[in-house]
């Protein structure tokens, strides 16, 4: 009986840790395991985490042109790529979603770090789809472009589903702000965004600009939203810091409601990177404005799409 019971538990916990290889670092997967109360974590809990959206431009254009079993090749060797990244800084994959990625940071275990560490991997996750674009341009295919959404706050955590189904998965208002950002990107033509909630918590240095102030759909209140261009090299965005000095004055008019002022200075930063579409965004968005200004404006912009 006592041997029973021995194969038992150790089988148990095998399934415990197999279950959490799943979805993190095995390393953490080990570390969780010999936490007090580290089955109960998967049970549910509620706690802070950064959770991490990102997603494919353009996919279902880019199956169609590939075919079935093409399609399924190519996402295999992007995810094994993504993945790498964000293991690498000890995130925990929560789930594909068709071609979009869902990962948290802080999650069954804070970091003390874990803003830092998504934004990390989310870098790291551009750079190495620009790797891979170069490698895929010399062979004569088309490049893939994505966005990512980042955002801090308390989530809830743990198995869920029915009894026949069930998977490790996180819910809340945080997680569905991150997936808004993401969809966001398109948007405001960025590739990486981040919820000033997340700002708040880095502790590292990094290249940002505050791009607008939101009332995401389904909400109320506004949301700091901030680009991180960490991962644009000099040639695809020169003059970085004359763009963002620009394009913080340039901002400054917009909310005071200086719309002639601001499409001068947003000018200054197409004059410095021709290619920021950002900046040509805000002008036609002035343009609008002064043809019809609301009279209670506060610089709040209101997004109509999830």
């Amino acid at each position: 009986l006592g041997a029973m019971l021995m194969i038992e538990d150790i089988s148990a916990e095998k399934r415990m840790k197999s279950t959490m290889s799943r979805y993190m670092d095995p390393a953490l997967a080990d570390r969780l395991m010999g936490a007090e109360g580290g089955e109960d974590l998967l049970g549910g809990k509620s706690a802070e985490a950064t959770v991490l959206f990102s997603d494919i431009r353009g996919f279902t254009a880019l199956t169609e042109k590939l075919g079935a079993q093409a399609t399924v090749l190519l996402l295999n060797d992007y995810f094994t790529i993504m993945v790498e990244c964000l293991a690498k800084e000890g995130g925990m994959l929560d789930k594909f979603i068709g071609d979009a990625i869902m990962a948290a940071f802080g999650l069954p275990l804070p970091l003390g770090d874990d803003a830092d560490r998504a934004l990390r991997a989310a870098i790291a996750m551009l750079t190495s789809l620009e790797e891979w674009n170069a490698k895929r341009r010399n062979l004569g295919e088309s490049p893939w472009e994505m966005g990512i959404g980042i955002n801090t706050d308390l989530v809830v955590s743990g198995n869920i589903g029915s009894p026949k189904r069930m998977d490790y998965t996180l819910i809340g208002d945080g997680v569905n702000l991150a997936a808004r950002l993401e969809s966001a990107c398109t948007i405001y033509s960025a590739r990486l965004l981040i919820s000033e909630f997340t700002r708040e918590k880095l502790k590292g240095a990094y290249r940002i600009r505050h791009i607008d102030d939101v009332v995401v759909k389904g909400k109320t209140e506004p949301v700091a939203v901030h680009e991180v261009l960490d991962s644009h090299s000099a040639a695809a965005f020169p003059n970085l810091m004359d763009v963002i000095n620009n394009f913080n004055e340039a901002r400054m008019r917009y909310k005071s409601g200086d719309f002639e002022k601001s499409i001068r200075s947003f000018k200054q930063c197409l004059k410095a990177h021709p290619g920021d579409n950002l900046s040509k965004t805000y002008i036609e968005r002035c343009q609008r404005l002064m043809a019809d200004t609301p009279k209670d404006w506060d610089g709040v912009w209101v997004l109509t799409v999830k």
